[in-house]
């Protein structure tokens, strides 16, 4: 089968589109959505210039996902005087996996000649998520301590460096599963913040100056087409599955999309679609009610929290009484 937009031979086909598209459209489609999105979200505000540049953080684990995106926007952006592109790297201490994948990290980065930072769990909480996994002080799937840690990291790495921006190489599956997640469990409070957090654009979330917002540009393209355009690139993203993911119910609802989609090709864009107009909704609806929570220094470490102490500060004392 030949491209649909030229003679070469396709390389894919997207079944929610009917394209089938050669190499080279194949990477010009994928770096379009990325670039769409950044002008959707109001990413660049009309504030930026030379003399006052916009700081963004980017979220590099050596995945495919967070090496496609730093690719993608490093080549939209390196010779943009208004745009500083800053990498960070967190190490959970997981022996055999983050390793490998900081030097894809090191690699990307001195290629492109960014700057990159590496935190660790056990420098900055004496714990390692090996030992964490073993000793399960709250009955946890992995992945729920390990969120956390990485979450609070991220962000107090981003206002450390006075960041304007925080981004993370979620792709369309990841954000249709939450989506889908959210509305099964009937959590509207949580779409508000979803989409305040880093759906909505800029200009439409309802900001908060105690944290730096977050933003996904990668959310338009499916999973397997990072795949495929790390692959194309020949980039070096470590494709390796961390050895403690065990989100059951995320996995359940991934294999739901998987059917559907299979079956209804298009399904993930829908589901994405109408949720982020909904959760536009929601969020307005919220603000005008005035529902948002207090929030307050936590007592142990001062970050910006709605609880007296953290929910990192909180799992590192389980953690620590083990």
């Amino acid at each position: 089968m030949n491209c649909n937009r030229c003679a070469e031979p396709a390389v894919m086909h997207a079944a929610y589109s009917g394209a089938h598209l050669c190499e080279a459209h194949f990477l010009e489609s994928v770096e379009k959505r990325v670039r769409r999105r950044v002008r959707r979200d109001d990413l660049v505000p009309r504030s930026a210039t030379p003399d006052n540049p916009q700081k963004w953080l980017i979220g590099l684990s050596g995945g495919k996902d967070s090496v496609v995106l730093t690719q993608i926007l490093y080549e939209t952006f390196h010779e943009d005087p208004r745009i500083e592109l800053i990498c960070l790297t967190i190490h959970e201490g997981i022996e055999g996996y983050r390793d490998k994948s900081l030097d894809a990290c090191i690699e990307l980065t001195d290629d492109l000649d960014l700057t990159h930072e590496m935190l660790s769990y056990e420098d900055e909480f004496d714990v390692r998520m090996d030992q964490v996994v073993e000793d399960d002080p709250e009955n946890m799937a992995a992945c729920a301590y390990c969120g956390v840690f990485r979450r609070d990291l991220l962000s107090n790495y981003a206002e450390d460096i006075d960041a304007d921006l925080l981004l993370t190489g979620h792709n369309l599956d990841d954000e249709a599963q939450t989506a889908l997640m959210n509305f099964l469990e009937g959590d509207v409070s949580q779409i508000a913040k979803h989409f305040d957090a880093s759906l909505g654009p800029l200009s439409e979330r309802r900001s908060s100056e105690a944290f730096v917002p977050r933003a996904k540009p990668l959310r338009d393209v499916p999973e397997k087409e990072v795949a495929l355009y790390a692959h194309l690139r020949d980039l070096p993203a470590h494709i390796t599955e961390c050895p403690h993911s065990s989100e059951a119910y995320r996995g359940e609802i991934q294999q739901l999309l998987y059917g559907l989609e299979e079956n209804h090709p298009g399904t993930r864009h829908s589901i994405l679609s109408g949720y982020e107009e909904l959760a536009g909704i929601v969020a307005e609806r919220y603000d005008a009610d005035g529902d948002d929570p207090d929030l307050r220094e936590c007592t142990e470490c001062g970050s910006t929290t709605t609880r007296e102490i953290c929910r990192k500060c909180s799992l590192l004392e389980s953690i620590q009484a083990v």
